[in-house]
């Protein structure tokens, strides 16, 4: 089951992690406070290996799929 992000719209914003079915509606508000949310788009890995030894690409230093916004570029 995938864990999906979420950051609430009312400032201060607050961003948490909900496991979920891919079937489940996002969801509109955040469990602990009420306040309105979105789904954060981040992008994946999917299968890192290959079956040959070649080196695997990796995404881009500064950039890749968020811009470093997400925290997952340090």
């Amino acid at each position: 089951m995938p864990i999906y992000i979420y950051e609430t719209l009312k400032e201060p914003h607050r961003q948490f992690e909900v496991k979920q079915s891919m079937n489940d509606d996002a969801l509109v508000a955040d469990p602990e406070t009420g306040d309105p949310t979105r789904r954060v788009i981040s992008g994946g890995y999917g299968i890192l290996e290959k079956a040959s030894h070649t080196p695997v690409p990796q995404p881009r230093g500064g950039g890749g799929c968020c811009g470093g916004a997400c925290g997952c570029h340090h």
